[in-house]
């Protein structure tokens, strides 16, 4: 009778063995964690902003030319942004990781022949902000940190609609570009994306809710044929009080709008209203007291 030591000898045993210790450990190897990057480009502000609350900014070493937080940034190069992204630099800069936008194919194609990781940014809903947190968060190796800060944003939110169920909801415009101190060139919120879903939570009614796309182009005709309760801008860069209330004035020529009638016309200047970033929830709080002021007295 042939012993295990004599099978496990035979040659068709030896083979078999090797093969699945080669297995073993191909698999082992593959087991083993991605060492989290240390050398990070940020083109995307809201990246940026998510890589620091998350704990990973001493990994970021440049950002784009918008960056404005946290004030940390202002240290960091500067690699150009959406349509300007200046290669030479990335890639001098020796990135293990570089965020970009899905729409930077060129950028893309040579990260590849540079053999430098990417990680690429899409963004449409509310819901999309907490969603890159926390996948960004498991890239740089901050995976635990990303979850526990998405679920306090999570449960602010949640918060903010609660305390403002059974009000009102006023159907509101809102503007987030236009020809300075015009009329003209107005762009406003549609019924699709980060923004109109940050009005809603804040207790709004988006009036362009049934065009199911980010951005409506709307004339002052379209503007009056909506008569919506509220108008509502929001600008990434702040003006001067002088300005703000010029910029407020221009809406007086749509007199008969019922905003412009009653003084519901509300221009908010903060950055955090526009960038889909950590600080979302401080964006819906403000917009929320700014269309329900009794609601937080």
């Amino acid at each position: 009778m042939e012993t295990d030591f004599v099978r496990l000898r035979s040659p068709r045993s030896f083979v078999v063995n090797s093969v699945l210790f080669v297995i073993s450990l191909t698999s082992l190897v593959a087991a083993q964690p991605v060492p989290a990057p240390q050398r990070i480009i940020s083109l995307i502000p809201a990246v940026t902003e998510m890589l620091f609350a998350i704990g990973a900014g001493p990994q970021v070493v440049a950002v784009s030319s918008f960056d404005r937080y946290p004030p940390e940034v202002t240290k960091l190069q500067r690699v150009g942004a959406l349509i300007d992204p200046d290669v030479e630099r990335i890639l001098a800069l020796r990135p293990d990781l570089v965020a970009i936008y899905a729409s930077q194919a060129d950028l893309r194609a040579q990260l590849e022949r540079a053999h430098i990781p990417f990680y690429v940014y899409t963004h449409a809903a509310l819901g999309d902000v907490t969603a890159t947190m926390r996948a960004i968060g498991e890239r740089v190796g901050r995976g635990r940190e990303a979850d526990e800060l998405a679920r306090r944003i999570e449960s602010r939110i949640t918060a903010i609609r609660q305390r403002l169920r059974g009000q009102p909801r006023p159907r509101t415009v809102i503007v987030f570009d236009r020809e300075p101190f015009a009329l003209r060139g107005i762009y406003a919120s549609g019924g699709f994306g980060f923004i109109h879903d940050m009005v809603n939570a804040a207790g709004g009614e988006n009036v362009f809710a049934d065009v199911k796309q980010q951005a409506v182009q709307a004339t002052t005709e379209l503007i009056l044929s909506r008569r919506p309760d509220v108008i509502l801008e929001l600008r990434g860069d702040p003006v001067t009080p002088d300005a703000r209330g010029r910029e407020i004035a221009v809406w007086q020529a749509l007199s008969s709008v019922p905003a412009v009638r009653t003084g519901r016309v509300y221009f908010i200047d903060q950055q955090v209203t526009v960038i889909p970033g950590p600080r979302v929830a401080d964006a819906i709080e403000l917009i929320a007291r700014t269309l329900h002021a009794d609601a937080f007295r």
